[in-house]
């Protein structure tokens, strides 16, 4: 019996098991919307029960690109209550991340065909080179729009910090800074509500970045939180009068470690950690003083300089208007260090920049995508005392 050879067509099957996989896909996140729509309602489709919250009403229907192809969703609609669906959430925060990916191929020199197959294989879409130009545009206008809109809460911390990278400029590579700032607002929930290029961490940006974001309704600030960079402490007291300045408590041991040979290094780390492990301010300047006469007792005069000119401005979280609760949390800038080494992370793979608005475009497209979840619905800080503080501090 002669043996019989199976040939199988690749593209064809493939093609049918992606079909496949993007029906099974969107039938369960149908029958997942159908569910939380039943859970928020308290009723069934087309049920009428005696403890009904709300009552379905129809559908719109609601297309999202996935991994499995573009999906089409029959999205609830409810009477009596709002339809918010974790469902198309977490799909649409996924889909955010398309933004930096369209950028970053953008800025690879990455040709339109390749973009193209990229796009199908990626998402499912394809993207013609005429999409991609008009996708950018939107990005960047969406981007820009995000970057300039009103504030309209009242902030009373802010934390300030930037972010370095190389750019072209007139035919050379320099190290220029993305200012970065993340404020509290008064429910204390989180809200990133300054990036910019600031080209250098001088008077002059710092000057021009908190011009931007008080022109645009920067109010109520009572603290900014902040590595000491130069200009800063002068243009929050001559801007933001009202507002005082916390140096990063991290930052101010550091460059006190600095000036610390090894061999004292240790006693050192535990006597600093000593001082601001006080729970009022005159009690950490006491223990800073004494901190700094055994500094020089052991011939470590630059270090206990260094900690005596600094120690004040480090200490400014210990003060009677801010409460107790918030203190861990205003005396370092470790929230906004930590959203920056996400940026550096995106950041480094590109190396230099073209120009600083592909530079911007990118880092702000990584904070919109990080920033995107429980990173600012969470309160952050219960500011329910914050009000009670100041009227007994003043």
């Amino acid at each position: 019996m002669p043996n019989q050879i199976l040939q199988v067509d690749e593209n064809m099957l493939e093609t049918k098991l992606d079909r496949l996989v993007s029906e099974k896909v969107e039938q369960l996140l149908n029958a997942m919307l159908d569910a939380e729509a039943d859970e928020i309602a308290g009723a069934s489709r087309y049920e009428r029960s005696g403890g009904w919250k709300a009552y379905r009403a129809d559908h719109y229907e609601r297309r999202i690109t996935a991994k499995a192809g573009t999906l089409e969703l029959k999205v609830p609609k409810l009477k009596g209550a709002l339809f918010e669906s974790a469902v198309v959430e977490r799909y649409r925060r996924r889909g955010e991340s398309v933004e930096e990916a369209l950028i970053d191929m953008y800025l690879a020199g990455v040709s339109t065909r390749q973009v193209d197959d990229i796009s199908q294989l990626l998402w499912g879409d394809r993207m013609p080179s005429q999409t991609l130009s008009d996708k950018l545009k939107r990005i960047y206008g969406e981007i820009d729009q995000w970057r300039t809109r009103p504030l309209e809460s009242e902030y009373p911390y802010v934390f300030v910090d930037g972010v370095w990278h190389k750019r072209s400029w007139g035919g050379r590579v320099e190290n220029v800074s993305v200012l970065v700032a993340i404020g509290i607002n008064a429910e204390g929930h989180r809200e990133v509500i300054g990036v910019t290029e600031g080209m250098r961490e001088d008077s002059a940006s710092w000057e021009q970045f908190f011009r931007g974001m008080i022109e645009r309704g920067l109010k109520g600030v009572r603290l900014v939180v902040g590595d000491r960079c130069a200009g800063l402490v002068a243009t929050v007291g001559s801007m933001l009068p009202k507002a005082k300045y916390q140096r990063c408590m991290v930052h101010f041991m550091r460059n006190v470690l600095s000036k610390v040979p090894p061999i004292h290094r240790e006693w050192a780390s535990a006597a600093l950690k000593a001082v601001f492990a006080m729970e009022s301010r005159e009690s950490a300047l006491d223990k800073a003083e004494q901190v700094a006469a055994e500094m020089r007792s052991r011939r470590l005069r630059a270090a206990a300089n260094c900690l005596r000119e600094g120690v004040g401005e480090t200490t400014t979280y210990l003060l009677d208007e801010f409460p107790d609760g918030h203190r861990r949390r205003i005396r370092t800038n470790n929230m906004i260090e930590r959203l920056n080494r996400e940026i550096r992370r995106r950041t480094r793979v590109v190396g230099g920049f073209p120009d600083g608005n592909s530079a911007l475009m990118l880092v702000c497209a990584r904070i919109r995508y990080v920033t995107a979840n429980e990173w600012s619905t969470r309160r952050y800080l219960d500011m329910s005392r914050f009000d009670d503080n100041l009227v007994e501090a003043n």
